[in-house]
């Protein structure tokens, strides 16, 4: 019996491509005539209520889920792909659920931010990255310096967040913008981390 079931994450900042990429990959296999499922989290309601968007606007339909468990209802035997954007807002258990369906032959292909806005790693993306086959790293390019991006940088008021706010707040240029190591700032950061030490 031939085993073709993998799992594949595209990660990167914002404004990386990694939408527009997720539906690149989508467009071949419906090329191929094989059939594929789409789904993005509710809580990303940026550009459409129940499709994958990217920045540039390319759009692909999608089932919209508010956990890892609701892509089960949605499954069948003809199905060869299945493909996830914005992991990084899901819950643990997606990890585990992309390890069964790739063991079941499902080739399962995921997209979402590798770091939050403090530059520092989403836990599901981490963990995904290390069970995958296959890993497409994108980079933005950088709004301050023009270097290579790999940080998600979150503005408020005009200015760089702070350490303690909240991990997840939905949003797109208004709120983010790509920038390198360097260029990348997060206020209170060396204050959190000496409270933590010590």
């Amino acid at each position: 019996m031939e085993r073709n079931g993998s799992i594949e994450v595209i990660c990167g900042p914002m404004f990386a491509g990694k939408s527009e990429e997720i539906i690149r990959r989508i467009r071949r296999i419906e090329y191929a005539k094989k059939k594929v499922i789409c789904f993005k989290p509710g809580i990303d309601n940026r550009y459409s209520p129940d499709e994958i968007v990217s920045h540039n606007m390319t759009k692909k339909k999608s089932y919209v889920i508010s956990s890892s468990k609701d892509i089960l209802k949605y499954l069948d035997d003809d199905v060869y792909a299945v493909v996830i954007d914005e992991v990084q807002f899901l819950d643990h258990d997606i990890v585990s659920l992309c390890e069964k369906l790739a063991n079941k032959g499902i080739r399962v292909i995921v997209g979402g931010l590798d770091l939050d806005f403090r530059g520092e790693p989403f836990s599901v993306t981490m963990e995904l990255l290390a069970r995958a086959e296959k890993v497409t790293k994108l980079t933005a390019i950088c709004v301050k310096c023009g270097n290579e991006a790999t940080r998600t940088q979150r503005i408020v008021n005009g200015f760089p967040a702070f350490y303690e706010e909240e991990i997840i707040s939905v949003g797109a240029k208004e709120k983010y913008e790509p920038r390198c190591r360097f260029c990348h700032e997060v206020y209170h950061r060396a204050d959190f981390m000496k409270e933590i030490k010590g």
